[in-house]
C-alpha cells in the first residue's frame, strides 16, 4: 500500500497562498467518486494509514461531492461512506450529481436528466432488475424509484452539507461565486459553477478546495486546489492532506496503459 502513495504536483500560474488548518487538527479532503467503491475503499486504507503514521491529531475527513452516478457502484459508495460516518469524523458536501439523485424522485424532466449523465448506473446499482428497469416508462421507473432506493440512503444525501470552513480552507463541490461572501453564496454556484470560478484569480479570503472540473492531476493555483481526477474513467481518485501550513496528496494508482501525464494542466469543463 505504502508504495501507492503519491505526491501529485502541477504546475501553476501562480504559486499558492499561504494557508493554515487550526493547531491539533489535520484534514483529508476527497475528490469526486463517481460510483467507483473499489477506489474509494482504496483510497480511504491509505487516509488512515497516512494518518496513524503522522501521529495522533484531531482528524477530520471531507468528501467533496459527486458520490454518485457514472462508475459501477453508487449504491455501494452511499453504504461505505455511510459506515466510515460512524466511525470516523466526517463531513459530506453534496455535488450536483446528488442533486439531479434527489430531484430525480418529483420530477420526470430531472428524472430524464439524472439517467443521461450517469444516473442508470446509479440505480442499476440498487436491487432493480435490468428487465424491470427497461420495461419501465419514465414515469413508472420514478414511481418504483422509492422501492429500491432505500429512504435511510436519501435521507444521508439530503442532510449532505454545501459547504465547510477548516481554518484558511473552504471546502466545496465545484467552486464560489467570485466576489460574493461566503454566507451568501448560492447552492446553484457552489454545485455547477465553473468557467467563472476556474478563471478566476482574486483572492477569496481563504483556498478554496474542489472537485466538479476534471483535470489529469491535481490543480493548484493562487486561491484554489482541484482534485477532481475523474476517477470512474481514469482509475486515479485523489485526496489532499492538510495540517498546520502543510499540505501533501494520496492517490490511487491509474492503469498503466496509455498514462502520458507531462504534468500540464488539462481541465475538462464539458459534461455535468
Amino acid at each position: 500500500m505504502i508504495n501507492k502513495l503519491r505526491a501529485l504536483f502541477t504546475r501553476s500560474s501562480a504559486p499558492v497562498l499561504a494557508a493554515e488548518v487550526p493547531a491539533g487538527q489535520r484534514v483529508y479532503a476527497v475528490g469526486d467518486i463517481h460510483g467507483r467503491r473499489d477506489l474509494f475503499d482504496e483510497l480511504i486504507a491509505m487516509v488512515e494509514a497516512d494518518d496513524a503514521a503522522r501521529g495522533p491529531a484531531d482528524t477530520t475527513i471531507v468528501l467533496l461531492g459527486d458520490l454518485v452516478d457514472r462508475g459501477p457502484d453508487s449504491a455501494g459508495v452511499i453504504a461505505a461512506a455511510r459506515d466510515l460516518g460512524r466511525r470516523r469524523a466526517v463531513r459530506t458536501i453534496a455535488g450536483n450529481h446528488e442533486e439531479m439523485f434527489i430531484g430525480s424522485f418529483k420530477r420526470d424532466e430531472v428524472l430524464r436528466h439524472f439517467l443521461l449523465h450517469g444516473g442508470k448506473e446509479t440505480l442499476l446499482s440498487y436491487p432493480i432488475e435490468r428487465e424491470e428497469y427497461d420495461r419501465a416508462t419514465l414515469g413508472e421507473l420514478r414511481k418504483l424509484m422509492p422501492g429500491f432506493v432505500p429512504a435511510e440512503d436519501m435521507e444521508f444525501i439530503a442532510a449532505m452539507e454545501d459547504q465547510v470552513l477548516i481554518g484558511d480552507y473552504l471546502f466545496v463541490h465545484a467552486g464560489i461565486r467570485p466576489g460574493v461572501p461566503l454566507d451568501q453564496q448560492h447552492k446553484a454556484d457552489l454545485r455547477w459553477i465553473r468557467s467563472e470560478f476556474l478563471e478566476d484569480r482574486t483572492d477569496h479570503g481563504c483556498i478554496v478546495v474542489h472537485g466538479h472540473t476534471i483535470t489529469d492531476d491535481v490543480v493548484q493555483r493562487a486561491n484554489r486546489i482541484g482534485i477532481d481526477t475523474g476517477a470512474y474513467a481514469s482509475g486515479r481518485l485523489t485526496a489532499v492532506g492538510l495540517e498546520g501550513a502543510g499540505r501533501w496528496f494520496l492517490s490511487t494508482e491509474p492503469p498503466p496503459a496509455g498514462d502520458d501525464d507531462d504534468g500540464d494542466e488539462n481541465e475538462m469543463p464539458g459534461g455535468l
